[in-house]
């Protein structure tokens, strides 16, 4: 038997029980923050959860399709899903004092899905097409695009409640839909890598650097937007003549001389 101090060993025993818990089949956690808590059957509760991000990553790649089939710029790139592991849910549970009750209701992530874009437009052209979706409704929006996190952070979240039919009823799922683009996708990959290394505490140096490439990496893809926008006044030129209309005038055409006709 391993006896640990209960003072300066507190974050191993913290761990050790979120450990047990990577595995869902597991049903009880003998220890956390506040002692034990109830029992839970992890894949009854998360089934739910699974069954609507395997929808929904459906009907978001449906809809990317939809755009090729229409020969039309698709704002959709590519979509991943997950549903948040348990150890996760149990770690941020017991950090933000989630009580078993209200897990459902405060845990807006446990389903996740993301939406990659290739420019900044694209996000809200998406946000838009969920604003207008029938089949899910949103609850929450944070744009973190516009206001940007103090670490450098870019995205739009966009909590949805969405509606699972189950055999014994419908069920309503929160799930949290992160719209970014790819640039901001590989720094937030990166910086959530070195944050689980490091614990949540980065040196200031570290900080400022990561700070800085998230600047650049947005530089990027504001260069990227001008240049799309750019080719795209190119090609209206190209096919309606420079200084030319898409469609002919005619309201200068000359009428037809009556004299002539009779």
């Amino acid at each position: 038997m391993v006896v640990v101090s209960a003072v300066g060993n507190y974050q191993q025993v913290k761990q050790l029980s979120f450990d047990l818990l990577a595995d869902k089949h597991t049903t009880l956690l003998e220890f956390s923050m506040g002692g034990p808590v109830m029992q839970r059957d992890w894949d009854s509760f998360l089934m739910p959860y699974e069954q609507a991000v395997g929808e929904l990553k459906i009907k978001f790649r449906g809809m990317r399709k939809q755009f090729q089939q229409a020969n039309e710029h698709t704002p959709i790139e590519f979509v991943t899903g997950r549903v948040k592991p348990v150890s996760s849910i149990i770690e941020k549970q017991s950090r933000r004092f989630i009580s078993d009750e209200l897990l459902e209701q405060d845990m807006q992530d446990i389903a996740g899905l993301r939406i990659m874009c290739q420019f900044v437009e694209d996000i809200y052209q998406v946000v838009d097409l969920l604003r207008q979706r029938t089949d899910m409704k949103i609850v929450e929006e944070r744009d973190y695009v516009t206001n940007v996190k103090p670490s450098g952070y870019r995205s739009y979240h966009v909590v949805i409640e969405y509606p699972v039919q189950l055999i014994h009823g419908e069920k309503k799922i929160l799930a949290e839909v992160q719209i970014r683009t790819m640039s901001m996708n590989f720094w937030a990959t990166i910086e959530h890598s070195l944050n689980y290394k490091y614990n949540g505490e980065f040196p200031d140096t570290l900080k400022a650097r990561l700070k800085r490439a998230a600047e650049a990496s947005f530089m990027l893809d504001k260069e990227m937007s001008d240049i799309r926008e750019e080719i795209q006044e190119a090609q209206h030129l190209f096919v309606y003549g420079k200084g030319q209309q898409p469609y002919p005038d005619t309201t200068d055409e000359k009428k037809p001389d009556s004299k002539k006709d009779e």
